[in-house]
Formats: structure tokens, sequence, C-alpha cells
């Protein structure tokens, strides 16, 4: 009997046995299978997102040299540790430069050099090679030239009592044919006894030196030593214009020189602060030295129609 016994209970272990592994096995089934539906249910939702917006390209600034109509052949930004060689030649000399101007321009760094994106011309009160002045003068003469287009160029400028910047276009031939004959063009003249004067002129055999021929535009006090403005002239066969901050001042025909027209060839550019001389007068006691001439660039361009 006491067997017997034992071997019922060991029957009743083994059904328990056997119905907890049923009861675990139906719930992992159960759970397995809740967990596919919300795997399945997820994967649903991700698959129903919308896409991701395609965002459309960033448009490329437009470059701050492009005109609308015009080409641009030439150009400096100063952007370089120094004077680019390929494209300037520093002139050096004492000698008056025809006006009696008071300054020796040389090629040293404390007359010319690139600071920050900007040209920049010093004219120091400093006595060197029998000046009392040094100064910087460039050009492109023998490097480049061209007839007919825009020229422009970005300059804030000096200011005082025998002070005298300028940029402006001899003609290609002048070593030839000498000054005036060759020609010249001056697209910004400025002396410091006229702070709010801009000129724009012209010579040519017949009418130079006081005798040039152009006009002037003027400005607030202060405004043109304080602020940058940008020079330019617009120049075709028969007509120059000039213009500051496109602001059109000036227009000069064949009919209005006279002599003969010469503005019908390649010119090159010069940029010069001189200090002195018969138009300017000489410093006195309230001009401050040194005296910048910056200039952040310079663009030439031309139209299809002037190649």
């Amino acid at each position: 009997m006491i067997l017997n016994h034992y071997s019922l209970m060991d029957m009743d272990l083994k059904n328990n046995l056997w119905l907890n592994r049923f009861i675990v096995l139906g719930l992992f089934l159960l759970l397995f299978a809740g967990c596919s539906v919300e795997t399945e249910q997820q994967t649903a939702l991700l698959v129903e997102q919308p896409p991701e917006p395609t965002l459309a390209p960033t448009p490329e600034p437009t470059p701050e040299w492009e005109r609308a109509g015009w080409t641009l052949i030439w150009a400096d930004e100063f952007d370089g540790e120094a004077l680019d060689p390929s494209k300037w030649v520093m002139e050096i000399g004492g000698h008056g430069w025809g006006n009696n101007e008071k300054q020796f321009y040389t090629d040293l760094p404390e007359n010319v050099r690139l600071e920050d994106g900007q040209l920049v011309i010093e004219a120091r009160n400093e006595f060197f090679v029998r000046r009392h002045y040094t100064s910087g003068r460039i050009k492109t003469q023998g490097l480049f030239s061209f007839t007919y287009g825009r020229v422009e160029a970005r300059m804030k400028l000096p200011y005082g009592n025998g002070i005298w910047p300028a940029f402006w276009m001899l003609g290609e031939d002048v070593d030839l044919i000498s000054w005036p004959a060759s020609g010249e063009i001056d697209i910004m003249e400025h002396i410091g006894r006229e702070p709010t004067r801009i000129y724009g002129m012209v010579h040519g055999p017949g009418y130079s030196g006081s005798g040039g021929v152009g006009h002037f535009t003027t400005f607030p006090a202060g405004s043109l030593s304080e602020d940058f403005h940008t020079y330019a002239i617009e120049w075709e066969p028969n007509e120059i214009r000039w213009y500051v901050d496109d602001k059109h001042f000036f227009t000069l025909t064949p009919e209005q020189v006279p002599g003969e027209w010469v503005f019908d060839k390649p010119y090159f550019i010069l940029i010069n602060l001189a200090v002195g001389g018969y138009w300017p007068g000489d410093p006195d006691e309230t001009t401050v030295f040194p005296q910048f001439l910056l200039v952040d660039h310079v663009r030439v361009y031309q139209r299809p129609d002037m190649v």
C-alpha cells in the first residue's frame, strides 16, 4: 500500500509538471504573438510616415563684380599679401612730374602696400632724396591696356591742403608721341583745398593742363574722406561718361573739345597720391600727415559690341 501511495503521488507530480509546462509555453506564445503584432504595427507606422521634404539647393550669390550687359575683362581686388607685379608697375622718382609736385614716389611698403584686402598708398612727411614728402604711384603700362569699356575703382580719399589723389588713364603711345598728344582721361581727381568736389576731365593736344576739359560733382563735407565711393567712366566711340556711385554727372563728346579727339585707342590705368603742385597748392600747417588713399578694387568691363 505504501508503494502504491507513492506511485500515485509521482503520477500527480508528473501531471502537474506537464500542466505547468503547457501554461508557461502558452504564456510565451501569447507574449511572442503580442510582440509580433506590436512590431508589425510599428513597422506599419514607420512605412506610413511621409518622406522627408527635399530641400531646394541654396542658390549661389551673384558675384559682386557682375554688371548686367557687361563682361569683366580685368580686375584687381587687392586680396593678396603684396601688390601683384603681373598687373601693376610701381613708378619711382621725385622730379615734379610736370606739375611741380613735392613728393618722391617710392616702391617701399611704407608708401605702397596691401592691408585687409585694400591697396594703401600712404603720403608721409619725411625727407627722401631731396624731397620733403614720400608717396606712391602705380600703373598698368606694359601689362594691361584697353580701348572702350567701363573702368571703376572703389576708393576712400585722403584730405588736407596740398593733397592730390587721382585715378586716371594715359594713352598707351605716350612714350612714342609724348603728352598731351597721347591723351589723358582723369576718371577721378580731388584736391584737398576743395574738400567736397570730385573732378572728371580730359587732356589732349590743344586742351591740356589748366585748359583741360571737364566737370565736377559735389558731396557733403567729410564724405569723400570718411566713406568709400565708386568712381567710374563708361567709354565708347565718340563719348565718355563719368559716374560716382553709378550716378552720372558728366558726358563728353568730340564737339566739346577744342582740338583733336584722341580717345579712340588703347589706354592704361594709373593711381597715385601726389603732394603739392600747381593746382592743389602745397601743404600748410593745417595739413595732417600721414595721409592715406585706400582702394578696395579696380575693375574693367566691356560690352559685347565693344570687342
